[in-house]
């Protein structure tokens, strides 16, 4: 299917970024990852990837660089945004980071009449906001985004700017919560568990909903092999789960029989989220634990509608969480984190 097309991916030495550059080299793609010069490159070690340094923070550097490329290997026909900031000491970070770099991005690709054939933006499900708490109605596309964090709104921001460009084909994905090997939020999750304890939030339920790394990237493929929808699709499993479904399948995984549950209160996660991000500041370290995270903490439903994302991407979810999870614990476990 993409014999000699070539795609571009930013974002490539992170975590999902790796995974996308595997599953472009896997479909035949010319695939070029962009990386900083400082870019650890653990997990881009094929020898079919091509490499191209791109500084976003220099946006007159951007650009000359992507001229360059352009003027000599020609332009790229697919281009995958998947670089992005998830925590930040500065929360003017997220909105410099995840619209900023876009929109400089496609600015530079246009001075060089370079738009590529489709745009796929990684984008999250945090743009939604609060949704449901009460009667656990999912999210569904029709539905306006209202985030309530930093990062949902420098989302959002950048989907609005995307929306706005009348010239650029573009398809934009809405992931839910991301996990398998190399991830590192929801890792320290299970070895908490394997030490014993899972600590949980408030005392409501809540409905968690989950994506495999894997099936992200098939997702991103599957928006770059379809015409360029000009809208936002919701990425997730179908299925939702609870935090004890949760750490009832980790036990499974670590052969962990006692676990102590602790259930936070609101009103504490809120003073620890409030500390740990001052703490973040002060040594200019971002912390996990933050003002954003708790509102993603504490909010009770993650639920979203799939049925536009099987309809015209095609695009279902191939890894449930039990099948993810075994996977990837059992990376975890082989490479010595667990």
């Amino acid at each position: 299917m993409g014999s000699e097309k070539k795609i571009l991916i930013t974002g490539a030495g992170g975590f999902i970024g790796g995974y996308l550059v595997a599953e472009a080299l896997e479909r035949g793609y010319e695939t070029w990852a962009a990386v900083r010069s400082t870019t650890s490159r653990e997990f881009l070690t094929d020898e079919r990837i091509h490499f191209i340094e791109l500084d976003f923070t220099d946006e007159q550097k951007l650009a000359a660089t992507l001229r360059t490329h352009v003027e000599k290997c020609g332009a790229w026909d697919y281009v995958v945004h998947n670089l992005g900031a998830t925590k930040c000491t500065n929360y003017l970070d997220f909105e410099r980071i995840n619209y900023g770099y876009l929109r400089a991005l496609v600015e530079a690709l246009r001075a060089i009449n370079a738009i590529p054939q489709n745009l796929v933006l990684i984008s999250s499900l945090s743009v939604m906001g609060m949704g449901d708490d009460v009667g656990y109605t999912p999210f569904k596309p029709t539905d306006i985004p209202q985030p309530n964090t930093r990062y949902g709104t420098s989302k959002l921001k950048a989907e609005t700017y995307l929306q706005m460009q009348p010239d650029v084909p573009f398809t934009i994905l809405r992931l839910t919560g991301v996990y398998g090997p190399h991830e590192r939020d929801y890792f320290l999750m299970m070895k908490s568990i394997k030490r014993g304890f899972d600590f949980s939030v408030g005392f409501r339920k809540q409905m968690l909903t989950f994506i495999y790394v894997k099936d992200v990237a098939r997702a991103v493929m599957a928006a770059i092999e379809h015409e360029p929808k000009r809208k936002a699709f919701f990425i997730s499993e179908d299925m939702a789960y609870t935090q004890q479904q949760f750490r009832a399948l980790v036990c499974n995984e670590l052969k962990k029989t006692f676990v102590i549950p602790v259930a936070c209160p609101i009103w504490l996660v809120r003073v620890v989220c409030a500390v740990a991000e001052w703490w973040g500041k002060v040594t200019l370290k971002p912390s996990t634990l933050n003002g954003d995270k708790f509102n993603i903490l504490k909010q009770r439903n993650w639920l979203c509608d799939t049925t536009e994302t099987k309809a015209e991407l095609g695009f279902t979810a191939r890894y449930s969480l039990p099948e993810g999870l075994h996977e990837a614990i059992a990376w975890y476990r082989k490479a010595g984190w667990l």
